[in-house]
């Protein structure tokens, strides 16, 4: 088994927020290939609402264990699936669904 990979969503407030995301809720992560600001952008979607945040890709995001957008952008396929785990207030952390790793 392999030792979990988890990720921050950032930038929630641009979007929907983070008041309506709970613990189990599944995403979807999209690299972003066209994104224009950042060359490893990843978008985090959920069902019905499209985006709703990007992975974190600074020191200043990044919470806890979680690896930045740079850091998983090459270990993932272009369409992946997380889980999350605490929506704290600095950001909502989640776990990498493990097939979703090349």
């Amino acid at each position: 088994m392999r030792k979990p990979i988890y990720f921050t969503i950032a930038g929630t407030n641009h979007y929907y927020g983070s008041d309506f995301m709970k613990v189990g809720m599944p995403v979807r992560l999209v690299k972003d290939r066209k994104n224009d600001y950042d060359n490893e952008a990843i978008a985090v979607k959920m069902d019905g609402l499209d985006t709703v945040g990007y992975v974190a890709n600074s020191r200043y995001t990044v919470l806890g264990e979680s690896y930045s957008a740079g850091r998983l952008y090459d270990k993932i396929h272009k369409n992946a699936r997380g889980t999350i785990l605490y929506v704290l207030p600095q950001g909502v952390v989640c776990r990498l669904d493990e097939r979703s790793l090349r």
